[in-house]
């Protein structure tokens, strides 16, 4: 018997109802591609590559959509590195032109993906707002919205007064309106595309972890009860790609938390006055991210991560982070008081040193993986991406290809060097924090 998409509902409040998850791979089978994975990333690569006619056999350890694909806040935002000005100052004008142009091809494909495939994810087109709490921040909101008109990208800077007349709530002073993108249920998302791929002819098994991969000409993909025989192996599993025991070193693998609170009533949606609904990301060095969902919860997340010694596979909530976002939540929403907690909820990114996904191959191998937690968009264009890879097209991917990766160090250096830089963004985010919280709120 099958086993069931059940577990989902234990791991993401974002899927209430059960979907029969696809057998296991048993035995011995043939393909052109095996694909491990069924995230965006893999299930983007399973329709892409079956549009150019390969036979795609995708093999996943639980069920699709279960790693950060079904657990993500929802935020479908043009967000590339850690900032635009930030990418600027690392890669110059014709790299960022190009890194650019990748991420605004990624919005459009979810766009183009949502609609092709018919994929009902709650989808709502109203952008997203980089804001500040404090007029501490209102400087680099002015810088980013500055790179921005630099490259060309639509955008609006909002004032305090321009930001309440969006209808954005009071916690936020200043923001810039980057109107390409906007909000979805992440694992809504994900199972259209598993649709998608099913429908365009991939096979996918599911509670199929891989155990091994062996080079070659074919190469060899094993798992518990079953084998595929391929020329091209696909690495999208991010988080979970260590398990493979390879590229390691590619990036960090963090433990994200978030919480989603009770539905608001007409009375209580009111006092917010959100009325715009746009996606809201801060200013921080570690960002939180806002945004409402479809029956009017607010789902708050970021803000704090956490790394395990050896990259591990930490819990997905730890309680003294619970306790620390609940209190940020209420910080910044005291209108709403009489709001209850229903979910907190995690689960792990992978980061690159440079937030920039890490696109490639070696041989046979292709991968792309480490999205920086921007992964909706970006591993949505990853199918394209590979497919572009094994036809030895350019494309959208060419920026990230290009440029060189720097290998995270070794541990204990990888340990003590997030320990490190934690510490220092932890501390100028207290000092924000502080002065936000002793501002009059009718500001």
């Amino acid at each position: 018997m099958a086993a069931t998409g059940a577990e989902l509902s234990l791991v993401t409040p974002w899927v209430t109802e059960a979907v029969e998850s696809n057998p296991p791979l048993r035995g011995e089978i043939s393909a052109d591609v095996a694909i491990i994975g069924a995230g965006y990333t893999g299930l983007s690569a399973a329709v892409a590559l079956r549009r150019e006619g390969f036979e795609v056999a995708v093999l996943e350890a639980n069920t699709a959509g279960f790693g950060a694909s079904g657990r993500n806040a929802g935020h479908l935002s043009p967000t590339i590195g850690k900032d635009l000005p930030t990418l600027i100052r690392l890669f110059g004008d014709e790299r960022v032109r190009g890194l650019i142009a990748f991420t605004e091809a990624a919005i459009s494909h979810v766009e183009n993906l949502i609609e092709t495939h018919e994929i009902a994810c709650d989808y709502e087109p109203v952008g997203n707002v980089i804001a500040a709490v404090h007029p501490r921040q209102h400087a680099r909101i002015d810088k980013a919205a500055e790179a921005a008109a630099k490259y060309g990208l639509p955008g609006e800077l909002l004032d305090a007064d321009a930001m309440r007349a969006k209808g954005l709530p009071r916690a936020f002073t200043r923001g810039y309106l980057e109107p390409h993108g906007g909000i979805l249920n992440p694992c809504l998302y994900a199972r259209g595309l598993r649709e998608a791929a099913i429908a365009a002819g991939a096979r996918i098994y599911e509670n199929s972890p891989v155990m091994r991969i062996e080079e070659g000409e074919p190469a060899v993909v094993s798992t518990p009860s079953g084998t595929v025989r391929c020329p091209h192996v696909v690495i999208a599993t991010n988080a979970y790609t260590a398990s493979l025991g390879r590229l390691g070193s590619a990036g960090m693998r963090l433990q994200v938390q978030l919480l989603q609170t009770e539905p608001l009533s007409d009375e209580q949606l009111a006092r917010v006055d959100w009325h715009g609904r746009q996606g809201v990301y801060t200013a921080h060095e570690t960002l939180e991210n806002y945004r409402l969902t479809a029956d009017n919860r607010i789902v708050f997340g970021s803000k704090k991560v956490r790394y395990i010694f050896g990259g591990g596979n930490g819990p997905d909530t730890d309680p003294v982070i619970s306790e620390f976002l609940e209190s940020t939540f209420r910080a910044r929403f005291p209108e709403i008081s009489d709001v209850g907690i229903a979910r907190h909820w995690g689960g792990p990114i992978f980061l690159g040193l440079d937030f920039l996904p890490v696109v490639g191959r070696n041989r046979n191998i292709l991968h792309s993986i480490a999205y920086a937690g921007h992964g909706l968009a970006h591993a949505s264009l990853a199918g394209e991406m590979i497919a572009d890879l094994l036809l030895g097209r350019s494309g959208h991917g060419a920026a990230l290809r290009e440029r060189r990766v720097l290998p995270t160090p070794p541990e204990p250096f990888r340990w003590l060097a997030f320990r490190g830089l934690d510490a220092v963004l932890s501390f100028i985010d207290r000092r924000v924090d502080r002065a936000a919280a002793s501002m009059p709120r009718d500001h």
